[in-house]
């Protein structure tokens, strides 16, 4: 069986879009398997301009009409009808175009929406994705032959979108960090947060407000920010204007440079509205960060099982901030070590891609 992974970008694990780091991943860790698999990518710029990697990767032109599937990339398919093909997004037009050329060929396709169908999602740009539903992305779901799906908020979406579709429940991968990096400093109290700056959609406001209140009468703690995006404005005005202490904005860092500054925070927060399952919150458990998360990511039942952190409301400043306290004491007390191992365990037994790059072969047969 031959995989063909389809997404818009390169698998490119270096940049913010989280798409391209779960792909890059997760082909990299079925070839490792033994699976044959490859990565196309729709693209505006078919430089191969990216790191090594141990799959095989074919780029395609993108064009200004979005619906538009480059000739090229219909000979490649109609050159492997056997393959199966995984596309990866939601509400992408070249995607709902892809699904009717590979109907017609008889060709079968998985469709990963990455969170696109949960109720939050649904709720931005309401009309057009009605109209859009009609005309388009029915038939994308319809015909999959399954649909992948990362957590419950995205079944719960589904269900309400097209309840007839086939659809397995599997999260992403990830592996315990195998270098060793300087521990955080214990005279500190560092909450960090890393990501795409999306304000709204991964919960930034919410962060700040509540990191506000929690270091009003507080000395050692600092608030991290690791990220680039169109928030950054926002933050930096809401910073500045609120006058908050002691909040870094790092920037984008990449490789072993963000694994540092990882491996220094003694929470890792991600208080979202929004997610399909984010690898941030993944990368910080394998490094040993205690973790609080939202519902909406996805990820609080396995942070709570697993005691690797605080599970919290969505929308809610006040248990955001009541979580900072409480592991706040933690600290005080020199007890986060539980919260450590918890959190490598979740890794281990909940996200181990030993375990999973088995289970994705569901989504083929």
């Amino acid at each position: 069986m031959e995989i063909i992974h389809i997404i818009l970008g390169k698998a490119n694990p270096n940049r913010l879009n989280g798409v391209n780091k779960v792909v890059y991943n997760l082909a990299s860790e079925q070839h490792a398997a033994g699976k044959n698999v490859q990565v196309w990518g729709i693209t505006k710029d078919e430089e191969h301009n990216y790191p090594s990697r141990s799959f095989k990767t074919e780029l395609f032109a993108a064009s200004a009409n979005p619906f538009w599937i480059d000739n090229a990339l219909k000979n490649a398919i109609r050159a492997k009808p056997q393959a199966v093909y995984h596309l990866h997004g939601g509400w992408i037009p070249v995607f709902g175009s892809l699904a009717k050329f590979f109907s017609k060929n008889k060709i079968r396709y998985v469709l990963t929406p990455h969170g696109a169908y949960n109720e939050i999602a649904m709720r931005k740009s309401q009309f057009k994705k009605k109209l859009f539903f009609r005309l388009q992305e029915n038939v994308l779901i319809e015909n999959a032959h399954c649909v992948h799906l990362l957590g419950k908020s995205e079944a719960e979406g589904l269900e309400s979108l097209v309840p007839q579709a086939k659809s397995v429940v599997i999260p992403y991968g990830f592996n315990v960090h195998e270098k060793s990096f300087l521990p955080p400093d214990n005279e500190k109290f560092v909450i960090g947060f890393m990501g795409r700056l999306d304000v709204h959609t991964k919960g930034l406001d919410l962060l700040l407000e509540a990191y506000a209140s929690f270091s009003e009468a507080k000395e050692n703690v600092e608030l991290w920010i690791v990220g680039d995006g169109e928030g950054k404005t926002f933050m930096e005005s809401y910073i500045s204007k609120n006058g908050l202490r002691k909040v870094i904005l790092w920037g984008k860092k990449l490789a072993d440079e963000k694994d540092a500054l990882l491996a220094r925070m003694h929470v890792f927060a991600h208080p979202s509205r929004n997610e399909g399952l984010p690898s941030g919150i993944l990368e910080a458990a394998a490094i040993g960060v205690t973790c609080v998360v939202s519902e909406a990511t996805n990820l609080a039942e396995y942070i709570e099982k697993h005691k690797a952190g605080i599970a919290i409301a969505n929308d809610s400043v006040e248990e955001l901030q009541r979580a900072f306290e409480n592991l706040y004491q933690i600290f005080a007390e020199g007890k986060l070590k539980e919260y450590k191992n918890g959190a490598i365990e979740m890794i281990e037994k909940s996200f181990s891609w030993k375990t999973l790059v088995e289970k994705y072969d569901e989504l083929y047969v």
